[in-house]
């Protein structure tokens, strides 16, 4: 006979240092989810005492605890490995699903067999749409309209709009090229197919890189707004926000040069180069003009 008691979804959270939050996050996951669930958490050496925090907390709950800092994709990989889900639920610590969106995330991917990732329409504390919730790959061609500012001056138009998809109506379902890791259910017999994340990225991309695969693999990205979810960004350090600035950008040429580079001329890679870094030098200068300066005594 089959276990009943295995789960339909396994939501996968790797967290460091973010104890309230985490807490928050199993909370709302466990009272709301409507489907045969369970939580594989992935504690990244944290030093704040949330792996022992959960363990007494969500004794259902599989705690990892890992001896140092591995990154997301190395530690959702390790995770990956233990979740028994027909779905695997990629659930950012700072991220708190509403009531029956995990059952209505199971529900599309249950009756869409095409589907292999499903995101909800996950908001900002202020009730905005977090506009890595659905977007397009980051192609040449998006990355220059981004960077020359046309997709913040016509940000529903097909064309300068379209990396975050302004151009579709929040309200419906669509397909898209990628969703966001922080809340995004994915087929586990997908993520089997095409392989799960890859280790190269520390920190950002990877959920790009996983949607791009999957594609290639011939399954569908879907938006589905009747799932809802709130991201609770906190404010970062300077110094964690200057390490996040250089991985973000040193994960969107890692990506660049793994799918698109051997579409484009050297040139055309130079330039791709130039814009990525480019950026990234300029939120240097601008985070450090910001920076308040000391008073005397």
């Amino acid at each position: 006979m089959p276990d009943q008691a295995k789960p339909l979804v396994s939501a996968l959270v790797v967290s460091h240092n973010a104890k309230d939050l985490l807490f928050q996050c199993l909370q709302a996951f466990f009272t709301t989810a409507d489907v045969p669930v369970e939580a594989v958490v992935v504690d990244n050496d944290s030093s704040d005492g949330s792996a022992a925090a959960v363990t007494d907390e969500f004794p259902q709950a599989t705690v990892l605890v890992q001896p140092k800092d591995l990154g997301y994709g190395r530690a959702a990989n390790i995770g990956l490995e233990r979740c028994q889900g027909r779905f695997v639920l990629l659930l950012s610590s700072d991220v708190t699903v509403d009531a029956q969106s995990v059952g209505r995330m199971a529900d599309f991917l249950l009756t869409r067999p095409d589907a292999g990732a499903v995101g909800p329409r996950l908001v900002l504390p202020d009730g905005g749409l977090d506009p890595d919730a659905r977007r397009a790959f980051p192609i040449p061609r998006t990355l220059f309209y981004r960077t020359v500012g046309l997709s913040r001056l016509f940000p529903k138009s097909p064309r300068f709009g379209r990396h975050n998809m302004g151009h579709l109506p929040e309200s419906d379902v669509h397909e898209m090229d990628a969703g966001s890791g922080a809340c995004l259910m994915v087929r586990m017999a997908a993520l089997e197919r095409v392989g799960f994340f890859d280790p190269r990225y520390f920190m950002f991309g990877e959920d790009l890189d996983l949607c791009y695969r999957l594609k290639l693999g011939g399954w569908k990205v879907f938006y589905q707004p009747s799932a809802g979810a709130t991201h609770h960004v906190k404010p970062a350090t300077p110094e964690a926000e200057r390490q996040m600035s250089y991985e973000r950008h040193r994960s969107m040429w890692a990506y660049h040069f793994k799918h698109h580079a051997e579409d484009e001329s050297a040139f055309g890679n130079g330039l791709v180069w130039a814009q990525i870094w480019g950026r990234w030098a300029a939120e240097r200068v601008k985070g450090t003009v910001k920076r308040p300066k000391r008073t005397a005594n």
